[in-house]
């Protein structure tokens, strides 16, 4: 196979990192296998510097790693990076993906009712404006079964409620909840219409974070997630 007919470097490397990443993922490539520059350059058809720039990226994963006269490494799931959004992405579609979805569930669990109350008390009049509006917006597009709109507004709310949170370690986790609920949406594990009980909780959410209530958005985030758990975990 040639460079994909002159195909961009952008095009050719994501293509390579996303065959890759699943595969390390999915358990494809286990822990210990090994790879050469020489054969991921016949395999996917590009240059030596398009495979050292995409073993850059994947090592930065904590994916793989390289030892000289050894190799690139596939490494062992527990020093992967699992906060970065696209090793998210690959083990939601892999094999592992209910553990997954349980990990990533606690995770929010224990983050976003907080950063609600905090919300509560930090967020600017515009941002608690802007919650309300897309709580209700995510009403209409639930009712309406529309749900890939229904998916980028509700990435749109729980990335700004982070934000408005004031804390920059619960922002640094947008990407994280984005990924998990586009996740959800992908795997088929979202209703045709979202539950009366998760459109209700996110207008209580904004409501109570537009009125400043701290403990009423930290118990309404509570209960949504809750609700978000047993629909994804059980």
């Amino acid at each position: 196979m040639s460079e994909s007919a002159g195909a961009p470097a952008a095009v050719l490397n994501a293509r390579i990192i996303e065959t890759l990443g699943r595969d390390i993922a999915s358990g494809v490539l286990a822990p210990g296998d090994r790879l050469t520059l020489e054969g991921l350059q016949q395999e996917f058809g590009v240059s030596r510097t398009v495979v050292r720039d995409c073993m850059r990226i994947l090592e930065s994963m904590n994916l793989v790693y390289s030892k000289r006269r050894v190799g690139i490494v596939v490494q062992k799931p527990e020093v992967w990076n699992v906060f970065d959004p696209r090793v998210i992405k690959w083990r939601l579609a892999g094999p592992g993906r209910a553990e997954q979805f349980r990990t990533l569930t606690e995770l929010r669990v224990g983050v976003e009712p907080v950063a609600a109350a905090a919300a509560a008390r930090n967020a600017a009049p515009d941002e608690r404006a802007r919650l309300v509006e897309l709580a209700e917006a995510l009403r209409r597009l639930g009712e309406a079964g529309d749900l890939d709109a229904f998916l980028q507004t509700d990435v749109e709310f729980h990335t700004l409620l982070l934000r408005a949170s004031g804390n920059d370690m619960f922002a640094s986790l947008q990407d994280v909840v984005a990924e998990v609920l586009a996740g959800r949406t992908h795997q088929g594990l979202m209703p045709p219409h979202p539950t009366e009980e998760g459109l209700r909780g996110h207008l209580l959410v904004a409501e109570a974070v537009a009125a400043g209530d701290g403990s009423a958005a930290l118990a309404h985030m509570t209960n949504l997630l809750e609700e978000v758990r047993q629909a994804v975990v059980g």
